[in-house]
């Protein structure tokens, strides 16, 4: 045995110290480093003289010690053009006000130091941050290279935060930030409105983005179609066509944009059904309403609604083709200069003559109620809304920008009227009870008219049917 002098215990060797090889790379510049760095400009200009913090936010505890997927505040995302799997949770970013504008510094967890420092042991013992346990960061330089703007060491966030310089913040995001500068809600609330406002018209990086996103939720939902014999041979077949979908999208995209709903039966009356633990039955609609989050977090959001067995009944297609007729209005309706709610009107009022020439009338309607009220027991939410970085994007806008605004091109929205009659719903025959139809598609406005991002997928009943039914599935 080893001696000592002094005849203490000899402290124990650290087998993680020293002998690591110089792994530090060049990184080139994300592909929207360049169009997120023009983001930052207008939002500088908006607030001369100002400090203007935004966080991504940071990992969110699943069960005990794991947390959830990291997925930055989008607000971050689009002002960074940060991806994916490189994502940092606690970043932080900081525009500075100087004499001629503002410098930019991203605020950051730089890589798991092996110098023995005093988080020396991070890079192996932290389950949370560790590069052993989750992976490799990037180095402040390799984040400089890769983003295009000056990277520090998170810890010198609160030196940056101090001293007297008006400030606005994201708040809400970053608990850190939070107590290091005081609310001013009417200012926030202003940078918060301008941040999704800036959001509504994608350029054209963006809208790149969204046709990739839509374009592998669109082979999700073929993927689908080609599993829905197998899910009619499992108790939980929903969940079979769940899965299916979300291999798609981790294997084309960083994950989902939203939780996949696979809704069979009267779970399609559900709007956001998101259990999924029903069986596919032969002879019953299966809605599905997915979308692939890309590595740039733009997503996909797309529905249809399939007959499991090949064929809608003859009910099941009264529903549909009218749903259908309702989208296909919409659709119509999307020009640049329209007003933003057209194209909703449009699809309720096919809806609304349509469930009337089936004498179909809810309680308490009169003839004053608006045509986009008189059926909302039946349709109960709008027929579309924007799509980006969120699915519900831009929610934060004020109502003259987006919902009372006009659609202009680089507008990217969906269009998806829906009927849903309750099992339980006496105001509407037997027969009805339990259908549920939505039809989704996304669109970008362009100069003279609306491209459909989605229209890989079929939408009229007829080629529905020959789909679903397609032996080459």
């Amino acid at each position: 045995m080893e001696q000592h002098d002094g005849g203490g215990t000899a402290p124990h060797p650290d087998p993680f110290r020293g002998d690591w090889a110089e792994t530090e790379r060049r990184l080139p510049a994300l592909t929207g480093a360049a169009w997120a760095a023009k983001r930052r400009s207008a939002l500088a200009e908006r607030f001369p003289g100002e400090r203007i913090v935004v966080p991504s936010g940071g990992l969110k505890v699943r069960s005990n010690d794991f947390d959830h997927t990291f997925r930055p505040h989008s607000a971050f995302v689009h002002l960074t053009g940060e991806q994916g799997t490189h994502a940092v949770p606690d970043s932080v970013l900081v525009l500075e006000p100087t004499g001629s504008g503002h410098s930019v510094t991203l605020f950051t967890r730089p890589r798991s130091p092996r110098d023995g420092g005093p988080d020396g042991a991070e890079f192996h013992s932290d389950r949370r941050y560790g590069e052993f346990w989750v992976g490799r960061r990037r180095t402040l330089a390799e984040t400089a290279d890769a983003l295009g703007i000056e990277a520090a060491a998170r810890d010198g966030l609160r030196r940056a935060l101090a001293g007297e310089v008006p400030t606005r913040v994201v708040r809400g995001v970053d608990a850190l930030v939070d107590s290091l500068v005081p609310p001013a809600r009417r200012a926030e609330a202003e940078l918060e409105g301008f941040l999704a406002e800036s959001r509504l018209v994608k350029d054209e990086w963006e809208v790149d983005q969204l046709r990739a996103a839509v374009g592998s939720t669109v082979a999700g939902f073929h993927d689908a179609v080609g599993e829905l014999d197998r899910a009619t041979r499992l108790a939980r077949g929903e969940r079979w066509i769940e899965g299916t979908f979300n291999r798609r999208a981790r294997l084309d995209g960083y994950g989902l944009g939203f939780e996949t709903i696979a809704a069979a039966g009267a779970h399609a009356c559900v709007l956001h059904w998101m259990s999924n633990d029903g069986p596919v039955r032969d002879g019953d609609l299966l809605l599905l309403d997915a979308g692939v989050e890309a590595d740039t977090f733009y997503t996909g959001d797309v529905t249809r609604t399939l007959p499991v067995g090949g064929r809608f009944t003859d009910v099941q297609r009264r529903v549909y083709d009218l749903v259908f007729a309702a989208q296909s209005a919409g659709i119509a309706a999307l020009r640049p200069g329209a007003r933003y709610g057209d194209f909703h009107e449009a699809a309720m009022r096919v809806i609304a003559e349509g469930l009337d020439g089936w004498g179909l009338r809810p309680p308490g309607a009169t003839a004053s109620t608006p045509v986009s009220g008189l059926y909302r027991r039946y349709t109960v939410c709008g027929s579309g809304h924007m799509l980006g970085l969120d699915c519900h994007d831009c929610a934060g806008a004020r109502d003259e920008t987006y919902l009372g605004g006009t659609l202009e091109p680089g507008h990217v929205l969906t269009v998806e009227p829906g009927l849903y009659f309750q099992p339980d719903d006496l105001t509407v025959p037997e027969e009805l009870r339990g259908i549920g139809v939505r039809i989704e598609d996304d669109f970008v406005i362009t100069a003279d008219g609306a491209l459909c991002l989605s229209s890989g997928l079929p939408r009229g009943a007829d080629e529905v049917e020959e789909w679903v039914a397609s032996p080459s599935r």
